[in-house]
């Protein structure tokens, strides 16, 4: 396995850290498609990445259990799966730009590899675990600190509601004793592969938004988001796909 090593010490300045054993480095960088063009089967980074899986989890939910403590037990499962999805990995990956330092097989560079989400959360998960075997927990804490703080600093310090639109909408009306709204599909266009759905919300045969979506639960989402705004105006901001945040008073 070659790698240039002025390429390494940059990445060590880029994360924070400098390795050791610079050969976890360079494992935690090799997809499995480079190892099998290389006749080296078994040094790729995927066992790296189970472990990674596992430290991140735990560094997350120790994190969020220390910042958010106001927060319910349910608020705080939202927040870990905001934080350890794949999407929100490869975007702490494209901070350091994990991608051009990933060793690759010549199929998964012709087809766009290094800015796969799934690869590049992959090799995220395989760098902490990389840390860790090189110097303990404390140093994948300290490296994951930086991306969790930025991720979390619309939420650190204030009380806020974290769901997703339809069943905070349907939270609204429940804390108030009401019937919840219903949501119904008016309107499908296009294609079968490709369809469009216009959703409405009804309360008490009154319609209070309609919305489109390429499938119903965004349709619907979209919808309640709308009634939502409505109702508490500039409080309610996005966080993340389907989520939000809203500042209680």
């Amino acid at each position: 396995m070659v790698m240039i090593e002025d390429k390494i010490k940059i990445l060590e300045r880029e994360i924070g850290y400098e390795f050791k054993n610079k050969e976890l480095l360079k494992l935690a960088l090799t997809h499995s498609s480079y190892s099998y063009e290389h006749q080296n089967e078994n040094e790729h980074n995927e066992k790296l990445e189970f472990l990674g899986d596992a430290i991140l989890n735990f560094i997350v939910v120790e994190y969020i259990y220390k910042n958010f403590s106001d927060f319910s037990e349910g608020y705080l499962s939202k927040l870990k799966s905001t934080a350890i999805n794949a999407s929100t990995l490869c975007e702490f990956a494209k901070k350091i730009n994990l991608g051009e330092y990933l060793l690759l097989g010549k199929g998964e560079l012709l087809t766009g590899g290094r800015t796969k989400t799934k690869i590049l959360a992959g090799a995220f998960e395989a760098l902490i675990a990389a840390i860790y075997l090189d110097s303990g927990i404390s140093k994948a804490r300290k490296f994951l600190r930086r991306f969790l703080q930025s991720f979390f600093k619309k939420l650190k310090g204030k009380s806020f509601y974290v769901d997703n639109y339809k069943s905070a909408l349907q939270e609204y009306y429940q804390k108030r004793n009401l019937p919840p709204p219903s949501y119904k599909v008016i309107e499908e266009s296009g294609p079968e592969h490709n369809k469009t759905f216009k959703v409405e919300v009804m309360w008490k045969g009154q319609s209070l938004a309609q919305a489109e979506g390429r499938t119903k639960k965004s349709a619907e989402q979209r919808a309640a988001k709308k009634v939502l705004e409505s109702i508490f105006g500039k409080r309610i901001k996005d966080f993340v796909a389907e989520l939000f945040f809203m500042q209680k008073k």
